[in-house]
């Protein structure tokens, strides 16, 4: 397995440059990046241009570190389930930029929010949406051979491994696939639970702790300082034969954030090592 970073794991001032420069220095095999509104530049946002895509390949090339894939926040701006349609169109949109963008920088998957349960958007609602939507973007992917990776967040929606795998073959697309965070499931479930039964579905892993005495978001810890069982969860990846990255997607610490990145590859070598 591969040790990969988000770019959200370094301090929120270092530039697109900053993020892949000490992502090599610091060992890692591939970095995440993200889609935002950002103006920053270089920065990956919904409106960048081929070319400005390319000058962001361009600095990965020259420090010899690839993309491991692109990730999305603004999902949870403009979900996929909202009651709006123009919200949801633009949800629709940015996933299609997230495909373009991923191509031009030779990376396979993109990470995608499928929607949110709240109490404007019944559960049921958001299934049909999600996977109305999600349908009509498979041929896009299809067409750029970039998965599209369902990640499971805190929304309130696809709460249970068999539930995505249903999710999943009802849209019927090999382009379609799970994107699971680890650290996710913790509140309310296992994740080796979930390999066993989305293994063969997953596109790629993103990897953090959660202390469940804590419960909430603040429980949300760095490697090996939560309640995850890091040898039974890279037993059932080894059983999946999962050879993709494991990227860490930690909130950087409040003093000296810049050292977040060191202190994890550290333990992700550790866990690649089980």
């Amino acid at each position: 397995m591969k040790k990969g970073i988000n770019c959200w794991t370094f301090p929120a001032n270092y530039t697109v440059k900053e993020c892949i420069e000490n992502a090599k220095k610091a060992g890692y095999d591939g970095i995440e990046i993200n889609m935002e509104e950002s103006k920053a530049s270089p920065s990956l946002r919904p409106d960048s241009t081929k070319a400005e895509i390319e000058e962001i390949l361009k600095i990965t090339q020259s420090n010899d570190i690839p993309i491991s894939s692109v990730a999305t926040g603004l999902h949870w701006k403009y979900p996929l389930t909202d009651d709006d349609k123009d919200v949801r169109d633009k949800g629709i949109k940015i996933v299609e930029k997230m495909i373009n963008a991923a191509k031009i920088l030779h990376t396979d998957a993109i990470l995608v929010v499928p929607g949110v349960v709240n109490e404007r958007v019944s559960y049921s609602k958001a299934y049909k949406r999600s996977q109305d939507a999600l349908k009509a973007l498979a041929k896009k992917a299809e067409e750029a051979k970039v998965y599209i990776g369902i990640e499971n967040v805190w929304n309130k929606f696809l709460l249970s491994p068999l539930e995505m795998k249903r999710f999943i073959d009802e849209i019927g697309s090999a382009y379609v696939r799970f994107y699971f965070d680890i650290g996710n499931v913790l509140a309310f479930s296992y994740p080796e639970h979930w390999i066993e039964v989305l293994g063969d579905y997953i596109v790629r892993v993103h990897v953090k702790d959660f202390d469940t005495s804590i419960g909430n978001t603040q429980g949300f810890k760095n490697l090996f300082e939560g309640d995850v069982n890091w040898p039974e969860v890279i037993k059932f990846l080894r059983k999946t034969n999962y050879n993709g990255y494991l990227t860490a997607e930690l909130s950087p610490y409040k003093t000296h954030p810049e050292t977040l990145a060191y202190d994890a590859v550290k333990r992700l070598n550790m866990i690649v090592e089980m």
